[in-house]
């Protein structure tokens, strides 16, 4: 069964329950990194659909550059397989391409996001 981490820590996270549900996928709604890191150690996701935010003027802009490096980093080790989507504001894309650097990024959605368009990631992305 394919389990997917929803990662929430905003309103703009669309809700796609109906989307996972039809695709069987099993989704873990966590509400911020901190519990996401802490799912982390005890199960492996095969999907992560999380929220991009610039650190502007914070650590983020040193040795981070936005709020998902430390679980990507975790995330690496853990879970080496797991595909990560990235929703993010039109405003912050441009800052993106610094986390790709850094990180696997399977793919870069910018809110808001339409079923169909997390729909054609989840189906046309092949298995690791």
């Amino acid at each position: 069964m394919t389990t997917l981490f929803s990662i929430i820590e905003s309103p703009n996270h669309p809700r796609f329950d109906a989307l996972y549900q039809r695709l069987g996928v099993t989704q873990v709604k966590l509400a911020s990194q901190r519990k996401a890191l802490q799912a982390l150690k005890s199960m492996s996701p095969d999907w992560i659909v999380a929220e991009f935010f610039y650190g502007f003027g914070n650590n983020y802009a040193g040795a981070n550059v936005s709020n998902l490096d430390v679980f990507l980093a975790a995330l690496r080790k853990q879970a080496p397989s797991a595909r990560t989507i990235v929703l993010v504001g039109k405003e912050q894309a441009q800052y993106v391409p610094r986390l790709a650097e850094r990180f696997r990024i399977h793919a870069v959605l910018t809110l808001p996001v339409t079923e169909t368009e997390l729909e054609a990631v989840l189906q046309n992305t092949p298995e690791p």
